[in-house]
């Protein structure tokens, strides 16, 4: 088997605060630093999707990377784009609106209606600063 692996890269900007309620604000500042802030931060995301298959012997496509963008965008980065990750965002509420936590959600959203395409989804990237990004593998070891 000719097993490929390709990523499509979308973008979206977006607003959030790390806080637990529960702690004081002195605890929060500790444990979060500026990423408390009451007045909310926000980031400049990059979102990289890789999937992998057996390339088509037709079209020579793992997966048609447009179809990809438009599932990304439609089901992911429309949801999130110039939002607050804590207040607007359905499928985080409730969640920590961590970079590990939204990389998680958008797996779980993303995961199954990639394979009802023939495909698998095999990680996501997701760049918060040029200094911090997270991979999530689905609970698969990346090696």
């Amino acid at each position: 088997m000719n097993r490929v692996f390709i990523t499509r890269r979308e973008t979206f900007n977006a607003a959030h605060k790390l806080w637990q309620p529960a702690w004081s604000d002195q605890k929060n500042q500790e444990v979060f630093g500026a990423c408390s802030n009451k007045n909310w931060h926000g980031h400049n995301f990059t979102l990289f999707v890789t999937v992998s298959g057996e390339p088509n012997s037709e079209t020579g496509f793992v997966m048609n990377l447009q179809r990809l963008s438009t599932l990304i965008r439609s089901e992911v980065t429309a949801h999130l784009d110039h939002k607050n990750l804590n207040l607007d965002v359905p499928f985080l509420r409730d969640v920590m609106a961590s970079t590990e936590n939204v990389a998680i959600a958008i797996w779980n959203i993303l995961a199954p209606q990639i394979r009802e395409l023939g495909a698998e989804l095999e990680k996501i990237k997701l760049v918060e600063t040029e200094n911090n990004f997270v991979e999530y593998y689905g609970g698969n070891k990346p090696f």
